[in-house]
């Protein structure tokens, strides 16, 4: 690019601006500070100034990304072994590229504190994985304003088909988890879903609901427990379940591994023996899931594979190669020690 062109590039940015500035009542710093993410702004003055950079289709124009080396994962937290699995997927497929990759956490499982944005847009990495539910129009326009590409990752919510996102077969998974158990002889099959908010929850619910139609068992409401899919949530969920021996589930469908978790030490505080008095299946196989005492059987979503390719989206993308916005993950089931034939002694 000649010298003139870059001179006369900076004078229409700087005429843009200034114009913006103008029209909000803002100083040009005010309106510089919103465009490069800096957090010492009001809220209210950033929803005006963001509100007129939108509607001029104003662009920040940012270093080119081929020396964008940087992948983003926005997490609640990291604080099980669930995320750890997301993580090294990212991780694998960011190194493969020469890529670094920073996380961060913030806010709840259905969407973060809308403060990691500022972050991202100092950081400006080439794109971010979003491990939570669809982001709010502001945010989509602030990301875009800097023409930071994104993917959800196990969306909470059914994605906009204009967005990017990655997500296992959730219906089949609790499918075959529930058709396992009737294979098995069991027909009383308790299951802890994950929050009922959540479209992977019902995604499985579903499953299980269709596998009991199959077999012309009718739907029991009394054996659904709401979980939150995490370990203390599925033993008190699970002692829900278990506490009364005359209405007692033969079989447990926990809608993840960390709720089975949570549901041996249920079963292991009523003295229930599993898989001798009560089998449990599972849903997700972390690393973890195949060394529990018994091996747990479960449902594999293929956590590291999804991980890596959030990251090859953004890439491709990037690189303006084609892409499928949605992509969805086969789930698949693992049988291990956790779930046995019901014996004809046992309660139904």
């Amino acid at each position: 690019m000649s010298d003139t062109a870059r001179r006369h590039r900076a004078s229409s940015k700087s005429t843009q601006l200034a114009d913006i500035a103008e029209r909000t009542g803002y100083s040009l710093a005010t309106v510089s500070k919103v465009l490069n993410g800096r957090s010492d702004v009001a809220a209210g003055t950033r929803q005006i100034i963001e509100e007129a950079l939108r509607d001029s289709g104003y662009t920040k124009r940012i270093s080119t990304t081929k020396n964008r080396k940087l992948i983003e994962a926005v997490f609640q937290n990291f604080d099980n072994i669930w995320s750890l699995e997301v993580l090294r997927g990212i991780v694998h497929e960011a190194s493969a590229h020469e890529m670094s990759v920073v996380t961060t956490e913030s806010g709840d499982r259905s969407h973060p504190d809308s403060r990691w944005v500022e972050g991202v847009l100092r950081r400006q990495p080439l794109g971010v994985v979003l491990i939570f539910s669809n982001l709010t129009e502001s945010e989509k326009s602030r990301l875009q304003a800097f023409n930071i590409d994104y993917v959800t990752l196990d969306p909470a919510g059914d994605p906009s088909p204009d967005n990017l996102s990655v997500q296992a077969d959730n219906w089949t998974g609790g499918l075959i988890a529930t058709r396992h158990l009737l294979s098995l002889g069991h027909t009383r099959i308790g299951i802890i879903t994950g929050p009922n908010s959540m479209l992977c929850s019902k995604a499985r619910l579903d499953g299980y609901k269709a596998a009991l139609d199959e077999h012309d068992i009718p739907f029991d409401p009394d054996l659904v427990r709401e979980g939150d899919f995490s370990t203390a949530g599925g033993y008190l969920q699970g002692l829900s379940l278990l506490k009364n021996s005359a209405k007692r589930p033969t079989a447990i469908f926990a809608g993840s591994d960390l709720q089975s978790m949570g549901v041996y030490e249920a079963a292991r505080t009523l003295d229930l023996k599993i898989p001798e008095q009560l089998s449990v299946i599972g849903f997700d196989d972390v690393q973890t899931a195949a060394h529990m005492g018994p091996a747990l059987t479960t449902v594999r979503q293929p956590l590291q594979d999804m991980a890596a390719a959030a990251v090859r989206m953004i890439i491709d993308k990037s690189h303006g190669r084609p892409i499928q916005n949605r992509s969805i993950y086969p789930t698949t089931l693992i049988v291990r020690d956790s779930t046995r034939p019901l014996e004809i002694s046992e309660p139904h």
